[in-house]
């Protein structure tokens, strides 16, 4: 997406890939470079890049679509012609992974719901891009595809998916809680307002609460849900905040278990966190879920950690 008020394009997902495609041509990058002049026609640029017409417009056309051109029609001698600029003068990519950000007492962590480093699902089950499906639905052999960290929507009837979160607790400070929100609902074919399904979260192997989603909703578009999605698939889920605390876990700030943040190990350089339906679960209606790019909220799967220092103790500075 191109920054507000200049002429930055910031590229991720699908797009970064479209992007990196079409600029990894020394005749596009030359192209690009004629242009940063002034707006030439497509004569003017064949002319000064001494090339066949054909492979100026071929090249031209991959970048026009990867959006990195301007295109007007002005009135010619002979009709109207062709007027083309670039688009934008710098462009950064987006690595997939986590973002971090930290406050005072409290580290945030978002991970790309294409992020996971562990998976047991079985079918019904896919996943896609905010473009495009990954790989073949009803296979799991798609989840292991190298485009998975682009996903954007993920289903699967059972089994568990688990993320790898950074520990970026401060050196000699203690964490207090630990919440995990997310938009998810359950799994059905096409989509059905009546299909209750089990759904659980885990923090480090501890059990942090399962909520029971009422529906596989759809029916009416999600709001950021892209429009190649067909409207009689999945369109949205519900955004559910599960926390642990000193004092026991929540599900939405209602307490659900007297497991404590004294019972988990954090003590490693990551915290797992999965989400799936048990095997015993008594509704096994399967759980879909949304990235930032599908559904109704723009965001991902978020971790927010919140800590504090023991009496006496400083936090630990590098001098």
């Amino acid at each position: 997406m191109p920054i507000a008020g200049s002429r930055t394009l910031v590229a991720e997902g699908e797009q970064a890939l479209t992007v990196m495609r079409a600029m990894a041509n020394e005749t596009r990058m030359s192209i690009l470079s004629q242009l940063s002049h002034a707006p030439m026609n497509v004569g003017e640029l064949t002319a000064a890049m001494q090339l066949p017409h054909s492979t100026v417009n071929f090249n031209l056309k991959l970048l026009e679509e990867a959006g990195l051109l301007e295109i007007q029609y002005m009135p010619g001698t002979r009709g109207r012609q062709k007027l083309i600029s670039k688009r934008y003068e710098e462009i950064h990519i987006k690595v997939p992974g986590a973002a971090v950000s930290a406050q005072a007492n409290v580290v945030e962590i978002s991970m790309p719901i294409g992020n996971y480093r562990r998976c047991d699902i079985v079918p019904t089950c896919g996943l896609a891009t905010e473009a495009k499906l990954i790989g073949l639905v009803d296979d799991p052999r798609s989840f292991f595809e190298p485009e998975h960290v682009f996903a954007q929507i993920i289903w699967f009837r059972h089994g568990v998916l688990g993320y790898d979160f950074p520990n970026n607790l401060p050196h000699g400070a203690e964490a207090t809680e630990i919440e995990i929100s997310l938009e998810l609902c359950s799994e059905a074919p096409e989509y059905d307002l009546d299909w209750p399904s089990d759904i659980t979260v885990w923090i480090n192997g501890a059990e942090i609460g399962t909520w029971t989603s009422p529906s596989d909703f759809g029916g009416t578009r999600g709001k950021v849900t892209p429009h190649w999605w067909p409207i009689n698939h999945t369109q949205h889920g519900v955004l559910k905040r599960f926390r642990i605390t000193t004092q026991g876990c929540f599900i939405d700030g209602r307490q659900v278990s007297d497991t404590r943040l004294a019972d988990i190990d954090l003590s490693q350089h990551q915290i797992q966190v999965a989400v799936g339906v048990k095997d015993d679960a008594r509704h096994q209606g399967g759980v879909n879920l949304f990235g930032r790019k599908f559904g109704n909220i723009e965001q991902d799967i978020v971790m927010r950690l919140w800590y504090g220092f023991r009496a006496g103790e400083r936090p630990y500075e590098i001098k």
